[in-house]
């Protein structure tokens, strides 16, 4: 037997697609925030120290930036965070392009900005579920 297919089924089946394709880079990025990118700035690693000595802000704007790299990260992975968390990350990749471009390594901006544009892809999948955590939180 062969299944009727309305034309809403391809519509469904490139959503459902491009949805695991996004878990994929969620995933992904997600666990690049927390273990290759907050853990050294909580750590204390060298680059990391040295890097925001550069920026200059001083030590405690590491702390706050790897806190906010953890949250994001976990955010990331939990599907009801996720599109929070995405949008909330966007702001924290232009601060970082904006930070290589005028203070560090301007070829390097190129990685906050490739991950802005997934965590727009992100938040704009997720729109829905973020639209209803903010109801749930004004309640």
């Amino acid at each position: 037997m062969t299944a009727i297919q309305t034309p809403a089924a391809p519509a469904a089946s490139a959503r459902r697609t491009l949805r695991r394709v996004l878990w994929a880079f969620q995933i992904l990025i997600g666990l690049f925030l927390v273990v290759a990118s907050a853990l050294p700035k909580f750590a204390g690693e060298t680059n990391a120290v040295t890097t925001f000595e550069l920026i200059g802000w001083g030590q405690w704007f590491r702390y706050v930036t790897g806190a906010v790299e953890l949250a994001g990260g976990i955010g990331l992975l939990v599907p009801r965070l996720a599109g929070a968390a995405a949008t909330g990350l966007i702001g924290l990749m232009a601060g970082a392009a904006l930070t290589q471009v005028l203070v560090l390594e301007p070829a390097w901006a190129l990685l906050p900005v490739a991950f802005a544009a997934v965590f727009a892809l992100v938040a704009w999948d997720r729109r829905e579920q973020t639209r209803d955590l903010v109801r749930s939180l004004i309640r």
